[in-house]
C-alpha cells in the first residue's frame, strides 16, 4: 500500500511539512528530511523550486529563487534523494509546477519517483481534466499518488469530481490568497472548512497555507485530518539553520 494511504488511516491529526529543495543551502535537503523524521512529522512535501511560483507567497518564492541560484534542478534533487529510503519511512511528496516536470519528461519523472520512493505529487497548476486525459495512467503506472488542491471558491460539485478522481488526501487550501503564515482563521475560513466537512467525502482533507503554531494547527485539524505547515517553517530555517528543527516542530504539538 502507499506510504500515503498507510499514514492516513493512523488514529492521528497529520502534521504535514513542506520546505524547498536546496534551501537553505544546496546540500541540506536530505537532512532537513531526517530530522523531521525523527522529530515527529507525519508527512513531508519537498518543494522542487521553479522560477516562476504563482500560488506561492513572498517567504517561498524567496526560498526558491535562492535554491535555484544554490544549483537545485530536477535531475540534482532526485540524487541527493536516491538513497533517502535507507534512513525515511515517511510518505514523501514533491511539491511543485508542471513545467520542470513535462520538460524532464513526465513518464521518467514519475520513474524516477517510485524508484527513489516517491509517494506522491502536488503539482497545483496541472488541471484535473489534463491529468485524467493525459496522465492518470502514468502516475497510476508508478504508484503515485497526484494530490488535488480546493479553495474555498470551489464549488460543490468541482469539489466531489476531485474527491472522486482523488485516492489519497485533498489539499484544502484555507484561503483564495497566496501561501503565508498567519495568526489565526477567520470566519469565512471556518465556514469553508464546516461546509467541506458537511460534504461527507470520501478522501479525508488536509489544510494548508496560514497555519504556523499550535493555535492554527488546532483550528485547521477541527474538521480535518491534518494540516500543512510551509511559509513558517522556512522562515524558521532562515532565522535558526537545520540544526533547531526539533524546536519548530515541538512548539506546534
Amino acid at each position: 500500500m502507499n506510504r500515503i494511504k498507510q499514514k492516513l488511516q493512523e488514529d492521528k491529526k497529520i502534521l504535514s511539512i513542506y520546505f524547498t529543495a536546496g534551501y537553505p543551502k544546496l546540500d541540506d535537503t536530505v537532512k532537513i528530511i531526517q530530522d523531521l523524521e525523527k522529530n515527529g512529522v507525519d508527512l513531508i512535501e519537498i518543494g522542487l523550486p521553479f522560477s516562476d511560483p504563482l500560488a506561492d507567497g513572498p517567504t517561498i518564492q524567496e526560498s526558491s529563487t535562492i535554491a535555484l541560484k544554490n544549483g537545485m534542478h530536477t535531475e540534482l534533487l532526485f540524487e541527493q534523494l536516491k538513497d533517502i529510503r535507507e534512513t525515511v519511512s515517511i510518505p514523501l511528496i514533491i511539491m511543485g509546477y508542471f513545467n520542470p516536470i513535462f520538460q524532464y519528461g513526465v513518464e521518467a519523472f514519475c520513474q524516477k519517483c517510485k524508484d527513489i520512493g516517491i509517494d506522491g505529487l502536488i503539482l497545483p497548476d496541472l488541471p484535473l481534466d489534463v491529468y485524467q486525459e493525459e496522465y492518470e495512467t502514468i502516475f497510476k503506472k508508478y504508484g503515485l499518488i497526484n494530490v488535488f488542491l480546493i479553495t474555498p471558491q470551489t464549488g460543490e460539485a468541482r469539489i466531489r469530481a476531485i474527491d472522486k478522481a482523488s485516492d489519497g488526501f485533498i489539499y484544502m487550501v484555507s484561503s483564495a490568497s497566496t501561501t503565508g503564515a498567519k495568526s489565526g482563521f477567520g470566519a469565512e475560513q471556518t465556514q469553508y472548512f464546516d461546509r467541506v466537512a458537511a460534504m461527507e467525502l470520501n478522501n479525508p482533507q488536509i489544510v494548508g497555507f496560514g497555519i504556523s503554531n499550535a493555535e492554527t494547527f488546532d483550528q485547521a485539524t477541527k474538521n480535518t485530518k491534518g494540516a500543512i505547515i510551509g511559509s513558517a517553517f522556512i522562515k524558521h530555517l532562515t532565522q535558526n539553520g537545520v540544526d533547531h528543527i526539533s524546536d519548530f516542530v515541538n512548539q506546534i504539538r
